[in-house]
Parts: C-alpha cells; structure tokens; sequence
C-alpha cells in the first residue's frame, strides 16, 4: 500500500482543569471538562485510530505491527517498549495544572513497562498575563523544598513566568513544571503516562475527593542541579526555514512559516510529524493532496519520500534525532 499523510481520532482525556477549547479546532469533545486532546498516540491508556486513506480504522499499534519500520523509520520504535517512541497532544489549561515532575527512563520505580517522560511545549495561544511554574529557584534543594511542602508554602520554591503565544519550552525529566490556567498547548513527549504531582492546590478531583500526590518518588526524581531545561522566543526572520525549538535525546521539534510551496522530504530513520498550529494549507506528495487546519497533526510515514508544504501556515515539525 502506497504511504500518505496519516491524520487520527484523537482520545479525548476529562481532566479537573480542562475546558471546552479544543472545539475550536473542529473537535467533537466528549461531554466535561476536557483537558488533553491525544492526538497521535500507542500508550496503554489511550491509542489513536487513522480516520483517512486507506488505512481509517487501524490504530496506531496496528499501524506498528502490520507495517514497522516502513512507517515508522529504522529509528521510530522505544528500546524500553517496543511502541510508538512519542505521544503528540493539545491541552486546554482552563484551571491551573499541579506542580508536578516527571521521572526519567532509568527511574527503579517505573510501572512496569513505561517510560520516564521528557517533553516540550509550544503556547499556541495564551490569556493576557497567563503564568507557568518552571523549574526550582535557584540553589533550592531536597531538604529545602521538603520543608516547604511540609510547611504548606511550596510556592515559594518555585518560579513563575508569564507567558505568550509562540514561547517554547523544553522539559526534560527530573523538570519541576506547571502550566496555568489561561493556555493553550502543543505538548510534544516520550509516550509515557507517568506524572508525579507534588502541589495539587488543595482541590478536589473528578470524583470528589483530593487527587492524590506523590510527594516522595517527587524528592526523588527532581534535578536539583538542573535538568538541562531551556525556554524560547519563536519569532521566525524568516519563511520557510526550520527554527530548532528542542533538541532531546527522544525528539527534535522545530517551527516554520510557510508562506510558498516548500519541498521537504522525510527519510528511512524516522517519521515526521506536523503540527499546524495556525493558516491553513496543505500537504502535497506524489500520489494525492490534503488539505490542512489548525490543530490537526499528521504523521508522515518515514517511507513517504518527498512533499511539499503549500499555503500561509504556521506548523511544528517533529522527528527522531
């Protein structure tokens, strides 16, 4: 079967703090509060089905064992699990996030099977003086910030920036993070579900009752010396060139403009996914045309060979380092 642009159903996820505004999208939200839009994703708690082409119906996983590395390219599988190496999702941050932490692959207290979790976002819109927590302050340490939690004044271990649409930010594990209340978010990460929360502001979850915290597998995994974790600007000088926003042992995300057709080419290491963040217009290759909108995200085959970019649109680019 010939390869082409895959576009999925995305698994919708109800979180305390999610909204309503991924409909702008042209999604079909579940009734609550939705928080996370899994838009390509081979997890256990969620995996996305392709709804065009000739593939519609398959999902992901089925996509892994039926085709291999002719989609994913040589590279586009976890040496820990076998999977699908990365997990592309939209949050909708009406309610401010918990502080949390991820853990990394090496972490003895992983569930069995998954990964730790690096990541990176991209504001693609942001609330007039909307705020993420990112990283320690400085010189804070195990013992500090365990007081501080025990002492109810978390907060004042932590650093706040006020953000805006475009700003990028880096997350490797062992990253103390939190995004605010008022953002809307392209997360690229390691497929893995493993969030430890340290800070939950008191509130209730879903059921009613406190979401539960992890206080000690936090301590535990945190970077206190630094984590490696870096934070950008994306004004673009000029269209149709890369902007590197994160460069991780597990992916590479970069930004473009595209303002005239762009010839680009995927190669046998590694799929590519695209993120079209505002615009509108569509992925060219040598069997057929999509046209594309904002939020969709498409996986390109690793097999796919040479297409084009055309329109006046702002999209994402990700694949394996």
């Amino acid at each position: 079967m010939k390869p082409y642009p895959l576009l999925f159903q995305p698994e919708m996820k109800e979180r305390v703090w999610g909204g309503r505004a991924l409909e702008q999208f042209g999604l079909t939200l579940p009734e609550g509060p939705i928080g996370e839009g899994w838009m390509i994703g081979d997890h256990p708690n969620g995996t996305t089905k392709v709804i065009n082409g000739e593939w519609a119906g398959l999902g992901l996983d089925q996509l892994r064992e039926q085709y291999g590395k002719d989609i994913f390219g040589s590279k586009g599988f976890s040496a820990k699990t076998g999977r699908f190496p990365l997990l592309i999702k939209l949050l909708d941050c009406q309610d401010d996030l918990s502080v949390q932490v991820h853990p990394n692959d090496d972490y003895d207290r992983l569930p069995q099977g998954e990964l730790g979790k690096t990541e990176m976002w991209y504001i693609l819109d942001a609330k007039p003086g909307a705020k993420i927590i990112y990283g320690l302050q400085d010189g804070a340490t195990r013992e500090q910030l365990a007081e501080a939690i025990a002492d109810n004044r978390i907060m004042d271990c932590l650093r706040e920036i006020t953000v805006e649409r475009g700003d990028s930010f880096y997350i490797p594990a062992g990253t103390v993070h939190a995004l605010g209340a008022g953002v809307l978010v392209a997360e690229i990460q390691q497929n893995s579900d493993s969030t430890y929360r340290l800070y939950d502001y008191n509130r209730l979850g879903l059921d009613g009752k406190p979401r539960e915290l992890h206080i000690e597998d936090s301590l535990n995994v945190i970077a206190y010396e630094g984590s490696g974790a870096s934070h950008m600007k994306t004004n673009l000088s000029a269209d149709n060139e890369w902007l590197t926003l994160a460069r991780s042992p597990f992916f590479i995300t970069e930004k473009g403009n595209v303002k005239q057709e762009w010839p680009l080419r995927t190669s046998a290491d590694s799929f590519v996914i695209h993120i079209i963040c505002d615009g509108t217009g569509s992925i060219r290759w040598a069997d057929g045309e999509l046209p594309v909108k904002p939020g969709e995200c498409y996986l390109l085959p690793a097999n796919l060979g040479d297409y084009t970019l055309t329109g006046s649109m702002t999209v994402l680019r990700s694949y394996l380092p």
